[in-house]
């Protein structure tokens, strides 16, 4: 994918085979330059809040851990189809969005650093006045002080459409969706496992606007306006959980209502940041993006519903082994989630930069971005891989004294901890390639090697 937007400029031949990109530069891996501060700033925040609902989530399963191992698997379950159910619109919907909003924000703000100043001036008037005409773009500033991006609506009115539909789907399908995940008519695990499922539901459009909001800020290179966000809304979750779950005593019930006021609250918090700084009502419809964000989200679509099945099909396998199995899943598959999601803080960065860098058609720059967050991510999954493999045996007596549920975490944990450093850089190959808007290769790459394997 690089290799191919490397052969419209000149480049050195021995760094154009795609392996080589590892080994670029690899003894300034940990060089503090321009280009580590640019990637710390954006990927740091990023991680953190990629990891805060994770967390957050962790807390939740520790705090209904107490309450008894069937409550457990069974918010086990409905968090896990949740989860997969919101992936699939959420994936190729923030994805894009970041991708967009940083090309359309560098073509706004200037044009290629390798042109005279005098051309790019001319070059700049030109475009707007193109660009405005045919109602492809409209990204200049407003005499408001805020700026036209239309990326930044389209995502905001996708994503509030896909949250009003998953939430639909998910109450109205609540009870066979369970059945489908091996929760039976006859378990213990089906009536907490519904009302979970049901109420958190009503956080689904909240959670879709909030993360089309944080792809917009991605695409700004702002990562640290979604983290506070996030931070706030997370910190929310966890003081009333003990509140609704024991002192209000709703259980299941009340851990799934907390979530939901956070999720609301994370969304107030990014509407009001990015209405500061974007003009979110489009001139008219047609400066909207709907063909461009169909065309690319379905490509993505592909990919993430390979992924999604193969998740819900291990929870599910694991709801049919019974309670005990699935609580000792749901840990394992938590604490997989939180630490992986660490190395996408890479991929949001690489993505952010990537993209701007094509924009200013700075190939050198996009070069060295996907060399040294390549050389990060590895890295990070090998520190991950050694960290979990120690800790996590004893980490794991923080969410559950089940000793059947300890045991099985026990087996499972040399898997979570060696797939480490893959997913990171898997991660990290998705920011790479989203970064070039090269969409396509992510997709069929993804369901050419599940397919098959399936």
């Amino acid at each position: 994918m690089l290799a191919e937007k490397e052969d419209s400029y000149p480049c050195d031949n021995s760094m154009r085979l795609p392996i080589t990109i590892f080994f670029k530069d690899a003894r300034l891996v940990f060089k503090l330059d321009e280009l580590a501060e640019e990637i710390a700033s954006i990927a740091l925040p990023a991680a953190l809040a990629l990891t805060a609902d994770p967390i957050a989530s962790l807390v939740d399963t520790a705090f209904i851990g107490q309450i008894g191992s069937v409550e457990l698997a069974a918010v086990g379950v409905s968090i896990a189809l949740f989860n997969q159910v919101s992936r699939i619109a959420i994936f190729p919907l923030v994805s894009v969005t970041t991708s967009f909003v940083a090309e359309e924000d560098t073509i706004g703000r200037g044009k290629p650093q390798t042109q005279p100043q005098e051309e790019t001036e001319n070059l700049e008037q030109e475009q707007l006045i193109t660009q405005n005409n045919h109602g492809s773009f409209d990204i200049e500033a407003v005499d408001n002080g805020k700026r036209h991006i239309p990326s930044a609506s389209s995502a905001m009115v996708i994503g509030g459409i896909l949250g009003l539909i998953q939430a639909i789907f998910l109450i109205s399908a609540a009870k066979p969706l369970l059945n489908f995940m091996g929760v039976g008519s006859d378990s213990p695990m089906l009536k907490p496992a519904l009302k979970y499922l049901t109420l958190r539901s009503l956080g689904a459009p909240a959670v879709l606007l909030s993360l089309a909001m944080q792809g917009v800020f991605r695409g700004f290179k702002d990562t640290k306006t979604p983290l506070y966000a996030i931070v706030v809304g997370d910190a929310t979750n966890i003081i009333l959980d003990p509140i609704f779950i024991f002192v209000f005593r709703l259980g299941v019930g009340g851990a799934a209502i907390a979530h939901v006021i956070s999720q609301y609250l994370i969304s107030i918090i990014l509407l009001s940041r990015l209405m500061s700084k974007v003009d979110l009502l489009p001139p008219s419809i047609k400066h909207l993006q709907f063909g461009k964000f169909l065309r690319n989200g379905f490509l993505l679509l592909m990919r993430v519903v390979a992924v999604t099945f193969c998740v819900t099909l291990a929870a599910s396998l694991a709801a049919r082994q019974g309670p005990t199995s699935m609580a000792a899943f749901q840990i394992c598959l938590q604490v997989w989630l939180a630490t992986s999601l660490l190395a996408d803080g890479l991929a949001v960065a690489g993505q952010a930069i990537l993209a701007s860098s094509f924009a200013n058609q700075d190939y050198d720059k996009a070069t060295a971005t996907a060399s040294r967050v390549l050389q990060l991510g590895l890295t990070l999954g090998l520190v991950l891989a050694i960290f979990l493999g120690v800790g996590m045996p004893y980490g794991a007596k923080l969410f559950t004294t089940d000793v059947n549920v300890l045991h099985l975490i026990g087996i499972g944990i040399p898997f979570v901890a060696a797939t480490q450093p893959i997913n990171a850089l898997a991660f990290v190959f998705d920011g790479v390639n989203f970064g070039a808007s090269d969409f396509a290769y992510s997709a069929y790459s993804m369901a050419s090697l599940y397919y098959p394997n399936h």
